[in-house]
């Protein structure tokens, strides 16, 4: 989920009003899509409760200032650029931050470990990061970031009184990709999602690589096994579509091409999400990208039961 967004859909959305599993817990979050002011920051309502909870010494909080928002832009730029394939303009170098326009209207899930060693300035290192848009605060400035890669405004005007939510920019360091991360992030957005009465959840998830024919088998698995019902289809926008449809079905071997789905792919259809039509090229992170459409409606049963009905908790 990067760039700017398309305007396209603005007018509409101002109308509307609205992997924990084994896979999720081994996951690298891949979304990808100005720091969010103290005023917005305080504004998701969690204000007076910042941490939503804590595993051992990992603690998950909301960031609170603008501050908290460079620290997340920090831990991104390593990941993307610094360890990744994303490609720096200069003024991105010059930062060593990935930052963009929506950064400020953004709420940012944070993970810090209090055992780490603190950073010069005393703060704990932050070690995962989530971008949380609402559907409201989307319509109100310059729509989604999804809506530059993908054609959403359909699906969403077929749910007129669904609340949307876009996940993004969401990345972990290498050693704490684990399970105990993941499910911290998630208890995070399952909290949000609880507290802002969140119907459905979309973003880009992506795969390593620009190549469509050398992700033939994925791709092709995604459209034959996963594709959204109708109610929930939305299509990669017409100048940047790839095709999915690499492969005939009778050719492709399901438990094969599940195990090659990145890790965050994989735990978002253990979940019950569906995947978009057609995929997209980002040239800038080096990646290929689909369109993941979540309604909370059809999240397993088992999932919700391990969230809980109070997602927030302590733990050793």
């Amino acid at each position: 989920m990067r760039g700017e967004g398309q305007s396209s859909t603005r007018r509409l959305m101002q109308l509307l009003r609205p992997e924990t599993s084994g896979g999720v817990a081994q996951a690298i979050a891949w979304f990808k899509p100005a720091p969010a002011s103290d005023s917005h920051a305080a504004s998701y309502g969690f204000s007076d409760a910042p941490v939503y909870s804590r595993l051992g010494p990992l603690e998950l909080k909301l960031a609170q200032k603008k501050q908290d928002v460079k620290r997340a832009q920090k831990l991104r730029y390593r990941v993307f650029y610094e360890n990744g394939t994303a490609i720096a303009d200069a003024a991105t170098m010059f930062a060593r931050r990935d930052k963009d326009a929506f950064d400020r209207l953004c709420d940012h899930l944070l993970v810090l470990d209090h055992a780490a060693k603190p950073s010069l300035s005393g703060k704990q290192p932050v070690v995962g990061t989530y971008r949380l848009l609402r559907q409201e605060v989307a319509a109100a400035n310059q729509g989604f970031y999804t809506e530059s890669e993908f054609d959403i405004a359909d699906m969403m005007g077929r749910h007129p009184d669904l609340r949307f939510l876009e996940l993004g920019r969401s990345c972990v360091l290498p050693r704490y990709r684990n399970k105990r991360t993941l499910e911290l992030l998630w208890q995070g957005i399952w909290s949000y999602v609880r507290h802002h009465q969140i119907d459905v959840m979309i973003g880009c998830a992506s795969f390593a690589g620009t190549d469509p024919e050398r992700l033939a088998l994925s791709l092709s698995f995604l459209h034959h096994y996963a594709a959204a019902p109708q109610a929930w289809r939305a299509r990669a926008t017409s100048s940047r579509y790839v095709e999915m449809n690499r492969m005939v079905k009778q050719a492709i071997d399901p438990k094969l091409a599940l195990r090659q789905q990145p890790p965050l792919i994989k735990g978002y259809l253990r979940l019950g999400a569906y995947i978009g039509e057609g995929a997209v090229i980002d040239y800038q992170f080096g990646t290929i990208d689909v369109l993941v459409v979540m309604p909370t409606a059809s999240i397993k049963t088992r999932y919700i039961d391990h969230f809980g009905a109070d997602a927030p908790r302590e733990a050793a």
